[in-house]
């Protein structure tokens, strides 16, 4: 089985749709995702995610599932640098939270005081419940870190979502910690991630990373990937801190 994993293009967060420039982003996604065998596609019920999928659907004359669960992971916490206001559970200065050494444990990483008032493990469960019952659904059982093969295919799905929740389901399918993936990795829009089945020994199979954030599509006609997701490189240049 093969998971695809695609974030939204350049996003328009206040009117929850995209920019023009995600527009085109999403358009050149649609003709390299044409051009594969892909039998089901998923989106998430927020716009813009919803938008970037349209253009795909139309080119191949295809429907999307929408799944509530594929929503961006958007809780609320109070930073510790940032009290009068909340922010995403996942946008923290480094500063902060490389001091708590269970972020970095995925059996540990929902116990920093931070996240329990904002009772981030509960939304976090919902998402891999979730998703649990679609991998069953498609002939792979979760069980303890491996998952049981009860019907192995070579079926393609996509799923049309966002950055926050791309790494809930990858630290729920590799047992990471979603801090490592949150902080140390960037999807950047209409990025490209695939994960498929291993099934080394019969009967049991892992997921494993074959692209992360690919945005060949984007290259290959001199389109310059969108900023967003990242923050400056250096302190003094204009841009997200």
């Amino acid at each position: 089985m093969r998971l695809m994993i695609v974030r939204h293009g350049d996003p328009d967060y206040i009117h929850d749709s995209l920019t023009e420039k995600g527009k085109r982003e999403a358009e050149l996604l649609s003709k390299r995702l044409a051009k594969m065998d892909i039998q089901e596609f998923y989106q998430s019920p927020l716009g813009r995610a919803q938008l970037t999928a349209s253009y795909t659907l139309h080119e191949m004359h295809r429907e999307a599932e929408t799944l509530d669960w594929l929503r961006e992971f958007d809780p609320r916490i109070i930073r510790p640098d940032r009290i009068l206001r909340k922010s995403v559970a996942w946008d923290w200065q480094v500063e902060d939270w490389t001091k708590d050494c269970r972020f970095y444990d995925y059996d540990h990483w929902y116990e920093n005081d931070v996240m329990k008032r904002g009772n981030i493990k509960e939304r976090y469960q919902w998402v891999c419940d979730n998703f649990d019952v679609f991998l069953k659904e498609h002939g792979y059982v979760h069980d303890g870190k491996l998952f049981r093969v009860e019907k192995g295919n070579h079926d393609t799905v996509v799923f049309f979502c966002h950055f926050g929740v791309e790494c809930v389901l990858l630290s729920h399918l590799l047992h990471i910690s979603p801090m490592i993936l949150w902080q140390g990795f960037v999807a950047a829009p209409s990025s490209v991630t695939i994960v498929h089945t291993e099934e080394r020994r019969k009967g049991i199979a892992a997921f494993r990373i074959a692209q992360f954030g690919d945005i060949s599509h984007l290259y290959a006609a001199d389109e310059q990937p969108s900023f967003a997701a990242r923050f400056v490189e250096c302190y003094e240049d204009d841009g997200q801190h």
